[in-house]
Formats: structure tokens, C-alpha cells, sequence
């Protein structure tokens, strides 16, 4: 059954008017939601038909965006997909997942288990619990600051000054940056009491310092730079995804190269670039969409994030992992439109697809931070690495109780090699762990300082993942069994 797709102007900042998609089904929800009692969504998870990983296969009523949703619960616990088989045509899905946990073995543990099992079952819930989550007031949350604009040394450096000269700190941030343009969303509190910011003046003086410090070296009235404030409803907006939505305003995607993986007939080898095609399939008036790239965590959800996000429909797909390669298939169809032979739209959704790849994937050094939180902490990192002629290209920071843990991916702003040196110098400034890892595709090297000269600390990265984990693993077991 098809759905019509309704368009409407909304106002993003001081973006350009952006025409989005809505998409309203004639089932009503009341309907939707008896289907869903009447056929619950199946899980099953088995360790027994594959030696190396656990499958999971799930089997429910189909709707737009559900592959995303069971994609993001997985990748949010820190599993890796190594294969993936996907078959959604009609109104019914029956999906396959081959998982394994950070270190590569199969999920034992019945508490996580269970916990996949009711993720998954609940994505749909969980879904729409987030909308209705939207209608929140301002006073039941802090603030959540999104900035889109130019990328240049120094300015997560200058972002963070401006907060913590303004009277807020910084308790998340988030931040990619990708041909020259970037994105970033942080969430703040007042760091004179707690609680939340309600000041209306006090957060328009804000912005409006923001935008000052996007737009310094550029001037003002570009489409491409934004500072918005939002409420930060605690899971209202999955920060990735939020991540692809900006830097897809920004339009990233027109700088990416295509890579012509042919060449005379012959499939070119040991090519490590990325490779995207995408073709019609006339039998069934899809889209084929082939993805060879490196392989690496978060690849399938990237992929199926933007796919989404494009109001495109996944039928049918493969995807397979040979380390350190993954090729992708896809079977896909526009929920907008029918015409195949639309040229523009192919290559824009090529570029958007390489796009997807490219920003999450890191160059140069990676510095990872466990300290204890104190004032100003993101101010001073940022500073350091400024100072020492480097450039960040994605920050991973939050604080965990009285905890700061953070990963930055640095380069130098010459092209000049980093110098190890930076991890002396912030653990000067900052004191508790710092950890450098040279960010190669090839090959991982690690030199560390840490609290102790004797030992080398590895330093956990900050993610929902590693939250859930240890919430599991204090859990009683109070769970009954579950047969896998």
C-alpha cells in the first residue's frame, strides 16, 4: 500500500528554507499499533548455526525507518555487524544480523540477551515515545547546542571559551568535520546552580556569541552556518543521526570524488577507495546501490542513517564484512518518487553515500582523556591542541558521574606529522590519563603517559554503549533463562 508524501517548508536557523518530506500513512496509528498486538515483533537470537558470531534474526510488521531503529539498538551496545541479510517487500520484514561483542566473540551473557531481545522488540515504541517526548517545556531540560558551519583551526577551541566565559559547562559534545565543513552538537548546564536554563535573554546572548565566532571568518548572511538551541530531552535525538542531518545541510556532500571502480572492463584491485554504484534493476523497478569500501564500526548504520534520511525504502540487502573490506547491496526505492532514470538524484545520492562513509572515518592521532571533571576541562584540551598548531576533526566527549572521559582526533594544520609530545602537555594541563594512538587504517601504534609511569592505562571511550554494559553487569538475575 502506498502512502502519500506531503511537503512543507520549515525554517532551520538562519538555513534556507528546506523542503522536507513528511511521510503520512492512511492506516492510522490506532490500526498500526492493534496489528503490532495481534503479530508481535519475533526476536530470536542463536548462538548454535554459526561457530565465529550470534545471529539474530527478527521478524515484524514493516515500517519506514524500522531498519534504522533495530540497526542503532544494536550498534548503541557496541556490537559489530559482520553480515547482514535484509528482505522487507510488502508490509512484513524478516531481517538478519551476525553479531559479535568489541573483542570479537559471541554474546553469552543472558542478561544482555535479554536486553538485545526487549531493544529490539521496543524499537518501534521507543520511537514513538521520542516524538511525544518533543512537546516537553523548557523546564524539563537543559540545553543542547547544534552548530553547523565553515571548519578552521581553532574553532572548537573558541566554542568552548565562549561557553565557559558565558557561565556554562559543558557536560557532552560531538563533533565531525568533513570537506572543510562542520557539525557539532553540545549540551550544556549553568555552572553556577543546577538545574535548568530558563533565562530566555541569557540563551539568545548565547547564540548570538556563537554564531559571532562560526561566522568570524566568513561574515554573515551564509547558508551553511547555523547555531541552534534546543531542549536536551535525554533520548529525544540520536546525536550520529542528528550528526549526518546537519552535516547534510551543510551539503558535505558536494565536494565528495566518485571513484570509477571500472576501468577498461577490468574492476581495478587493491584499490582502497571508496566505491559506490548505483544502477536500475528493471524487473522490479528498484534501485541497486553497490558499497565497496573499508570496513570499519558503524558502517551499516551510517549507510542505512542517510538511506533513510532520504526517504528511500530498503527491500532487499546484503552486506558482508571480509576485514578489511565491506561490500554492501542494496535493493532501494524512492518513497517520493518513481522516475529511475533521474540522473541528478543518482548522483546525488552517490555523493551523499560516500559522504556517510567518509565522516566517520579518522586520519592522524587519536587522544583519549579519563580525568576527574573539573571547570573548564574541555576548554584547556581544546586550547592545548590549538596552541601546539593542531587541528581536531571529531571530539567524542561526556562525563560519566565525577568523570571526564573523551577521544579527539587531532592533525597537524601544516600537514606535518603530530608531535607525540601533545599527550605530556595535556596531561600537564589536565592531569589523569591521556592515551595518543596514531589513527591508521593499517596499523594501530599506542604511546601513552598516564598516572602511573609503570603502566599503561587504556582509556575506555565514552559511548551509551559502555554505559549499558555496566548497568548490565550490575544487574541481579532476576531475568528468567532464555534458550538461545
Amino acid at each position: 500500500m502506498h502512502a502519500p508524501v506531503i511537503r512543507k517548508k520549515t525554517q532551520i536557523g538562519p538555513l534556507e528554507d528546506m523542503e522536507i518530506s513528511i511521510y503520512q500513512p492512511h492506516i492510522e496509528r490506532e490500526i498500526e499499533s492493534h496489528i503490532e498486538r495481534i503479530h508481535p515483533p519475533r526476536v530470536c537470537i542463536d548462538n548454535d548455526s554459526c561457530r565465529y558470531c550470534t545471529v539474530v534474526k527478527i521478524d515484524r510488521a514493516n515500517k519506514h525507518g524500522i531498519l534504522l531503529e533495530m540497526v542503532q539498538a544494536l550498534t548503541d551496545l557496541d556490537l559489530i555487524i559482520s553480515k547482514s541479510y535484509i528482505s522487507s517487500d510488502g508490509g512484513w520484514l524478516m531481517d538478519v544480523f551476525h553479531v559479535k561483542d568489541q573483542i570479537g566473540n559471541k554474546l553469552t551473557d543472558n542478561n544482555l540477551v535479554h536486553h538485545i531481545q526487549q531493544a529490539l522488540c521496543e524499537c518501534n515504541t521507543r520511537r514513538n515515545k521520542e516524538i511525544s517526548s518533543a512537546t516537553v517545556g523548557p523546564q524539563q531540560a537543559n540545553v543542547a547546542i547544534e552548530v553547523i558551519g565553515t571548519d578552521r583551526p581553532g574553532l572548537f577551541s573558541e566554542i568552548s571559551e565562549v561557553l565557559m566565559g558565558l557561565g556554562f559547562n559543558i557536560t557532552s559534545a560531538t563533533a565531525w568535520t568533513h570537506n572543510c565543513k562542520v557539525a557539532c552538537i553540545i549540551d550544556v548546564e549553568d555552572a553556577s546552580k543546577p538545574g535548568p536554563i530558563n533565562d530566555k535573554k541569557r540563551l539568545a546572548h548565547v547564540e548570538d556569541q556563537l554564531r559571532d565566532v562560526i561566522e568570524a571568518a566568513e561574515g554573515r548572511g551564509k547558508n551553511e552556518k547555523s547555531v541552534i538551541l534546543k531542549n536536551s530531552i535525554a533520548g529525544h535525538s540520536h546525536t550520529e543521526r542528528r550528526l549526518h542531518q546537519m552535516m547534510y545541510l551543510s551539503c558535505d556532500y558536494e565536494s565528495c570524488r566518485a571513484c570509477n571502480r571500472n576501468n577498461g572492463g577490468k574492476q581495478k584491485s587493491r584499490c582502497d577507495e571508496t566505491h559506490v554504484s548505483v544502477d536500475r534493476y528493471e524487473g522490479r523497478d528498484y534501485w541497486v546501490v553497490n558499497i565497496r569500501s573499508r570496513d570499519r564500526p558503524k558502517l551499516l548504520f551510517d549507510i542505512v542513517c542517510v538511506l533513510t534520511d532520504m526517504q528511500y525504502e530498503v527491500f532487499h540487502a546484503a552486506v558482508t564484512s571480509n576485514s578489511p573490506i565491506a561490500e554492501q547491496e542494496y535493493f532501494i526505492r524512492n518513497k517520493s518518487s518513481s522516475n529511475l532514470d533521474n540522473e541528478s538524484e543518482k548522483q546525488k545520492l552517490t555523493l551523499c553515500l560516500i559522504a556517510a562513509i567518509e565522516r566517520r572515518a579518522s586520519h592522524g592521532f587519536k587522544v583519549d582523556i579519563r580525568t576527574q571533571n573539573k571547570t573548564e576541562l574541555l576548554s584547556k584540551v581544546t586550547r592545548v591542541i590549538h596552541e601546539n598548531g593542531l587541528s581536531i576533526t571529531r571530539v567524542e566527549f561526556g562525563v560519566e558521574g565525577e568523570t571526564a572521559i573523551g577521544s579527539f582526533y587531532i592533525t597537524d594544520c601544516s600537514g606535518q606529522e603530530v608531535n607525540e609530545n601533545i599527550a605530556e602537555l595535556l596531561k600537564k594541563e589536565i592531569g589523569g590519563s591521556v592515551v595518543l594512538a596514531h589513527n591508521s587504517p593499517y596499523k594501530v601504534s599506542q604511546s601513552s603517559t598516564s598516572m602511573s609511569n609503570n603502566n599503561r592505562d587504556v582509556v575506555p571511550r565514552f559511548s551509551i554503549g559502555n554505559v549499558i554494559w555496566s548497568h548490565l553487569e550490575r544487574l541481579s538475575n532476576s531475568f528468567s533463562p532464555i534458550r538461545y
